[in-house]
């Protein structure tokens, strides 16, 4: 009789507590799909969720920029959550990640929802998602949960989320319009798509540089899911895409990632034909750049895809498509919420087979990785900063490395000359051997040249750390016995003299600008070397920091603890010299010093500007070297006075509308007078072939009617071309994000701290001649030049002879020309010490 008023007790507390669980409907009091639910309020129904459910847990992982949560839900059956850790501890010691030896037979399946904050449908299919899994009535997802734990980020990007959202609701009809002429499907710039800095997310998986991507990695590399889905959203005219992926995919990818892709779509398949909903595979999304949600989980053994639901921001609550269908956001949450399930449910019928195929995959990579190569050195003759910034990046991807234990001569592949020779290894060179779990992600992040199957992909071909670094690197074919690497030691202090007639800083990296920065904001001035020179013993490169005790009097006591603080904060070595008399060189009171004043920067946003290129930049200043600037925005550009700012730095973009003849005529008066203006990427065509400005598309006006006449008979030729084959056809005139061999002036100030050479990463087949009335820093000299990535044959041609940085000067000013983004999505970090350049060296 206990017992059965125990069962009954029991039973009571179970229904008590799943009745007070409620459904998005009823939590938020609207049907999902009637609107867009703000953040905060989504926030609210998972920890409602959690709180009420004894196999949900919830942790905070992170916060974004504008500190909204950042989130994770883990739901699995009971029996599996009172060992969540033991779970996970296990999974990891499955597969070498941690030390030990262990089984494990459950699935891991983690679903990320909303990386581009205007796709908003993915969160609210989240919801959807997550009550169905903790449904009591639902007897297949309760199944499901037995052998499966599913990790569900319900917003990878909130800020970009709200911003939509905000603006949606707010400019939307009511009831919503279809009509795709109402502005409530009109986003106005920036759009929604960005996070806080206007970073796409979904491209920043591998370099890390947003805070969101960084709090991500910790948690994902503690649970290395089986099975990873990046929720998206397409055209409003696209039917819903799903796995198998298209080609190229990358040669690491295995049969088995490929073939289970493919019985995931076919489970997809069933599902939406029993629906009548349209639907394609094997087209448009790829799986070669390795900074996607689908392709960084297939580089760390998972099963990675991307889910496209037709839609995006432009389709609010409903809109009408180009078949004269009304498509509602109840439609898209069913489509995401059924690929969901459908997921959950392949990785819970397939679980002992995942765990088998993880374990193997693992297995292989330590026993036998793929490629062609067994460890990639990286000298000790890089920079310090060079060698730091690189080990936290393989820090944040769980990449293990050593010290090299022996010096001698081997045969390697020498990034810098990109020739295969006899090179020598230091006994402190930095070893990343392939033999460990991440030897295949290792692979992809360093192979030399990538190996690509299909030329038709879908963003850069070319991104190898060695180039985009600027790191001396040698790629071996046999591993290399290694030690462990000591912490650095931090807070270095000046040497030399105290209290000295000058300190002496080098200038050669980021850091050295953030050190700078940190300087100027502290009211120190400081003076730079135009040339070499030589002082008290020691040799020092053009470009040379100089902080002279002349000038920083107002500052009294406070300028020796300012600079030693600084020197503290920043990790610097800096010398103090008692002497501003050179042995070599120019002494420090001569015109070849420059007194380097703290520039009052402006940058131009809004429409016509590149967000994407905007965000770079305003990234750049405020979370990289924390330089003040003031954002200038196109709708009011017309009526600001220049006269207040020393640089213009125009982003990406096109300018037409914004600089017209006067305006243009404006800020070339406002460069007489000394102004510097830096143009990026897509900005120069603004300058090209003007009458106000040397720049020019060609290099001579026979150059200029070859290529007309080459361009007319191309498109000739692709009228005679069927139409299946246009879009191939059309791949010899374009350039897919390639590296280039580049020559690099380091004695002009743009181009400080650099050798001669210079990788660069040529996003476009744009071609600008030489300068004739200026300075051409760095140039590509031959088609033959290309490193790696894919170039179309008619493009290469255009390359010969084509400008990637140069400087025109103009009464006292300056216009900085950087044709090759130096900047870009952040983890170009071998061209930001010429951003740097053009932004405090150029011109004073």
């Amino acid at each position: 009789m206990k017992k059965i008023v125990l069962f009954g007790v029991l039973f009571l507390i179970s229904v008590t507590t799943f009745s007070q669980s409620k459904s998005p409907n009823e939590f938020l009091g609207y049907e999902l799909g009637d609107r867009f639910t703000r953040h905060h309020q989504v926030v609210d129904y998972f920890t409602h969720i959690a709180i009420e459910n004894d196999n949900v847990k919830l942790i905070k992982y992170g916060e974004t920029y504008e500190n909204r949560a950042l989130e994770l839900a883990f739901i699995t059956a009971p029996k599996n959550f009172s060992k969540l850790e033991s779970i996970r501890t296990n999974h990891l010691k499955s597969i070498g990640i941690l030390n030990g030896e262990s089984n494990s037979d459950l699935s891991i399946v983690w679903l990320s929802y909303n990386v581009h904050g205007n796709e908003a449908v993915s969160t609210e299919a989240a919801m959807k998602t997550l009550y169905a899994l903790i449904d009591p009535n639902n007897a297949e997802t309760k199944k499901w949960l037995e052998n499966t734990i599913v990790i569900i980020d319900p917003c990878i990007n909130p800020d970009g989320r709200d911003r939509y959202v905000n603006w949606y609701n707010q400019y939307q009809n009511k009831p919503y319009n279809v009509n795709p002429d109402s502005k409530e499907h009109h986003e106005p710039w920036p759009g929604g798509r960005a996070n806080h800095y206007l970073f796409d997310l979904n491209r920043d998986w591998a370099w890390a540089s947003q805070t969101e991507t960084q709090s991500r990695l910790i948690e994902y590399n503690k649970w290395m899911p089986h099975v990873h889905v990046d929720f998206h959203e397409q055209g409003v005219n696209n039917p819903y895409y799903f796995a198998p992926a298209a080609e190229p995919y990358h040669e690491i990818i295995t049969d088995f990632q490929r073939e289970f892709q493919a019985e995931i779509g076919k489970n997809h398949a069933k599902y939406f034909d029993k629906n009548g909903w349209l639907y394609f595979t094997k087209e448009v999304f790829d799986l070669l750049y390795p900074s996607y949600g689908d392709t960084y989980p297939m580089y760390n053994g998972a099963i990675g895809m991307t889910y496209e639901q037709g839609g995006s921001g432009r389709a609010g609550l409903g809109i009408i498509t180009a078949e004269d269908d009304v498509l509602t956001l109840k439609d898209r949450i069913a489509h995401h919420y059924t690929t969901g399930l459908s997921t959950i449910e392949m990785a819970s019928l397939n679980a002992n087979k995942l765990q088998q195929e993880f374990v193997t995959y693992f297995k292989n990579a330590r026993n036998n990785p793929k490629g062609k190569y067994k460890s990639y050195v990286v000298s000790s003759n890089n920079s310090k900063d060079k060698i730091n910034s690189l080990k936290k990046l393989l820090d944040r991807h769980q990449i293990k490395y050593g010290w090299s234990t022996a010096s001698n001569s081997v045969k390697a592949y020498d990034y810098q000359s990109n020739k295969t020779r006899s090179v020598k290894i230091s006994s402190r060179d930095i070893v990343i051997n392939t033999n460990q779990p991440k030897s295949n992600f290792i692979n992809a992040l360093f192979e030399p040249q990538t190996k690509i199957v299909d030329s038709l992909t879908y963003d850069i071909t070319a991104w190898a750390l060695p180039y985009s670094r600027g790191l001396e690197t040698y790629a071996l074919s046999n591993p290399l016995a290694t030690e462990s690497v000591p912490e650095d030691a931090k807070g270095a202090s000046p040497l030399g003299v105290e209290n000295p007639y000058a300190y002496l800083a080098k200038w050669n990296s980021t850091v050295d600008a953030s050190f700078l920065s940190y300087l100027l904001q502290h009211k120190v001035k400081v003076r730079f070397s135009q040339s070499p020179f030589t002082v008290e013993g020691e040799d020092y490169d053009a470009g040379t920091l100089i902080i002279t005790r002349r000038g920083n009097e107002k500052l009294g006591e406070k300028f020796d603890a300012i600079v030693k603080e600084a020197t503290r904060k920043f990790d610097r070595v800096i010398t103090g010299v008692a002497t501003g008399l050179v042995t070599k060189g120019k002494d420090f009171g001569s015109s070849s010093v420059s007194y380097l004043k703290a520039p009052k920067i402006a940058v131009l946003s809004g429409s016509g500007v590149s967000s994407l290129g905007f965000g770079e930049v305003w990234h750049f200043f405020e979370q990289q070297i924390k330089y003040p600037v003031t954002v200038l925005d196109t709708d009011y550009f017309g009526r600001v006075n220049l006269d207040k700012y020393d640089v213009l730095v125009l982003p990406s973009g096109s300018y037409a509308s914004v600089l017209s003849k006067d305006k243009l005529g404006e800020v070339k008066k406002w460069v007489q007078k000394g102004g510097r203006l830096v143009a990026i990427d897509r900005a120069l065509n603004t300058f090209a072939d003007s009458d106000e400005f040397s720049l020019s598309n060609f290099k001579d006006e026979d150059e200029k009617k070859d290529k007309e006449k080459e361009k007319k008979a191309w498109k000739e030729n692709l009228i005679l071309e069927k139409y299946d084959n246009l879009e191939r056809q059309s791949l010899s005139n374009i350039i897919t994000g390639s590296i280039f061999k580049a020559t690099m002036d380091n004695t002009n100030p743009l181009g400080f701290g650099y050798g001669i050479n210079y990788h660069t990463l040529r996003l476009n087949s744009n071609h600008f001649a030489y300068l004739n009335d200026g300075v051409n820093v760095s140039v590509i000299n031959s088609e033959k030049d290309i490193v790696s990535g894919f170039a179309g044959v008619n493009a290469l041609k255009n390359i010969e002879k084509s400008l990637v940085f140069g400087v025109e000067e103009k009464g006292r000013g300056a216009v900085i020309y950087l044709a090759d983004n130096p900047l870009f999505r952040s983890f170009w970090e071998n061209g930001k010490l010429v951003f740097c350049n053009a932004i405090f060296m150029v011109g004073q």
